[in-house]
């Protein structure tokens, strides 16, 4: 039977080992997480399929040094933290962004985490896939939380009674996110992972987008530009050439271009070139 590679996990993440499971450990799991593992959608962009199933989604993180969606970085973290011995439970979830309905529309996985030994009655959001949110694991209650640059919100859900809704900062690429506080399973999201992965209506397939949360703040890269927020700071940086787009592919994100074919290299630039020329367009 196959079991995830925790050891391979603890080195992917630079974590020298496995610990006790406490609020400080899963701390820095998470943030380890979410500094070294990307979020992005490359499989999409290149009309490949991928599974649900958490550990094809940790073999391709650890043996390729890639990333993916919520459903493959929650699935996988999900699957790290059972083997070390947490209390995960994994939640359907909707995530809005400006016009879009608040919904548990199952286009997010959430995870939380309890029943820690030095802190038996906190549950914990856990959440390694919302792209430029979490950065560490929020206590479930209501207040205002600052992360880095940002400051989030948690408050009960007003759609998914006994939910929690999570509030993004202003300047963040999304408004918010209610879950749902019954347990699910990965079959959940099988047919909103269908959608997302091959619709074109699908903001994954129109846009080609990488991010990576650090302490200061996010790195984005949104079709040809990549925009850096660093504490108080911003920078964008728009790429004229395959070569600076693929560079910051690897610098930034650790996604090596040798993982792609030459054919595969192609396609993504004049697709990310095209997207960009279509976002200039409805701009002027």
């Amino acid at each position: 039977m196959r079991a995830i590679d925790v050891p391979g996990f603890l080195r992917r993440l630079a974590v020298p080992g496995a610990e006790e499971p406490s609020v400080a450990a899963l701390t820095r799991l998470h943030e380890a997480f979410v500094e070294r593992v990307p979020y992005e959608a490359l499989e999409i962009q290149l009309g490949r399929r991928t599974t649900l199933d958490p550990l094809d989604s940790a073999d391709r993180i650890i043996g390729q040094r890639r990333g993916g969606y919520c459903y493959h970085l929650n699935g996988a973290f999900a699957g790290l933290l059972r083997a070390l011995g947490y209390r995960v439970t994994l939640h359907r979830a909707g995530v809005q962004n400006a016009g879009s309905p608040a919904e548990i529309s199952r286009n997010h996985l959430a995870l939380t985490v309890s029943g820690l030994p030095d802190d038996p009655g906190t549950t914990w959001l856990v959440d390694v896939g919302l792209g430029d949110a979490l950065f560490s694991p929020l206590p479930l209650r209501t207040g205002r939380y600052p992360q880095g640059p940002f400051t989030f919100g948690l408050r009960p859900s007003a759609i998914a009674p006994g939910g929690w809704h999570f509030d993004h900062d202003p300047h963040g690429s999304f408004l918010g996110m209610d879950f749902d506080p019954a347990p699910a399973t990965m079959a959940d999201f099988a047919a909103r992972h269908e959608y997302l992965s091959t619709d074109p209506a699908s903001g994954f397939v129109r846009v080609c987008v990488v991010q990576r949360r650090h302490a200061g703040g996010c790195d984005t890269l949104r079709a040809r530009t990549l925009t850096r927020l660093d504490g108080t700071r911003s920078s964008t940086r728009v790429f004229t050439t395959a070569e600076e787009w693929f560079g910051a592919l690897d610098e930034v994100f650790g996604i090596s271009p040798t993982l792609f074919t030459p054919t595969e290299r192609d396609r993504l630039w004049r697709q990310v070139t095209a997207q960009h020329e279509a976002h200039l367009s409805r701009r002027s």
